[in-house]
């Protein structure tokens, strides 16, 4: 089975993946002592790549990284690529949403989409790319506590009416942009 190093330091990105890739690969945490990649890129699959080559050239193993945004219509596409420090450069992810709903509080239109950019990028050069994406509305506030991110104040349009913070791991990923980019990389990994 393929061992992958999993460039995020992100606990809950790594649960999803694995829970995702089981059986396809082996996921390995990112080394400890590999500081922090800059995310310097202006688009999710730049981000996605700098993070990959950085682990995969430190570790001499193939890595995975991902970058996510999540792209709102009445704000014309923002935060996006800058979905994680939408708040400030500090923010967290609280201050990100509570930024995300004072920003659409006259908003009629509150269409959005989640979308999930994974890097594979292996020790010989090879570099794979795949997306997942998920429709949308931003909610008027938030609700439920699973999840991380944007997940209380994003409601799924394939879902039943819950954020994704209501509907627990399993039923996101059902779902989710990030099940859906994996998908398509566990499709890759298992042809022959």
């Amino acid at each position: 089975m393929l061992e992958i190093v999993c460039a995020t330091a992100n606990a809950h990105k790594v649960t999803e993946m694995e829970s995702l890739l089981g059986g396809v690969v082996t996921l390995v945490p990112r080394p400890a002592t590999l500081g922090e990649v800059d995310e310097t890129a202006e688009s999710l699959e730049g981000n996605a790549l700098l993070k990959a080559r950085a682990v995969s050239a430190y570790t001499g193993s193939v890595a995975l990284a991902d970058d996510t945004g999540l792209e709102v219509v009445a704000l014309d596409g923002r935060p996006g690529v800058h979905s994680a420090r939408y708040a400030g450069v500090t923010s967290d992810d609280a201050q990100n949403r509570a930024k995300l709903l004072v920003d659409l509080v006259h908003a009629t239109e509150r269409a959005a989409h989640f979308r999930t950019v994974l890097a594979l990028v292996y020790p010989d050069g090879r570099e794979i790319l795949v997306e997942g994406v998920c429709e949308g509305v931003i909610a008027l506030e938030e609700r439920g506590s699973d999840g991380f991110g944007y997940d209380s104040v994003f409601i799924p349009i394939d879902g039943d009416g819950r954020t994704f913070a209501e509907m627990g791991l399993v039923a996101k990923n059902a779902v989710s942009h990030r099940a859906r980019a994996i998908n398509s990389l566990r499709a890759l990994l298992s042809t022959p």
